[in-house]
């Protein structure tokens, strides 16, 4: 079992995502109020484990939670290792299943540009929306399949 450390979200793409106290999630839609939400039915959230920024950051890097784009930054399940069509329970309403592994990146993030590397094209993952509703800072995540 694994737990949110954050939910973040933007106003516009390639950037950072910012902390938010309480998101809320739509079937067929994503994050409500991300600038993401709404335009991939494949990738509609996105998800990183705080694992893969602490390794990140041994190199001398100070990432934090949403630094990398990412909707939700999880503790407690190694996210890459999960094969496509996992589901994870998340608090009492919310139902992702995983949906790709890791991304092309077409275009270099902001930290790909500033250190040459990014985490989010191998770590990432991207999911739909399977069943909507509230997730906070603190819930709990259950691989149901």
């Amino acid at each position: 079992m694994g737990k949110v450390v954050a939910v973040c979200k933007s106003e516009a793409t390639g950037t950072s995502k910012i902390p938010v106290a309480c998101g809320i999630f739509r079937v067929g839609h994503g994050l409500v109020g991300d600038s993401h939400a709404g335009l991939d039915r494949v990738r509609e959230v996105s998800l990183l484990a705080l694992e893969s920024i602490t390794r990140f950051n041994q190199k001398g890097y100070v990432f934090k939670p949403g630094d990398f784009a990412e909707n939700i930054t999880t503790e407690g399940i190694e996210l890459p290792l999960l094969p496509v069509g996992s589901r994870l329970e998340i608090g009492s309403e919310v139902v992702l299943e995983i949906t790709q592994i890791g991304k092309k990146c077409h275009l270099k993030c902001d930290i790909y540009k500033e250190v040459g590397r990014c985490i989010m094209p191998k770590e990432g993952v991207f999911a739909a929306v399977i069943m909507g509703g509230e997730m906070k800072q603190g819930d709990q995540i259950k691989l149901t399949k």
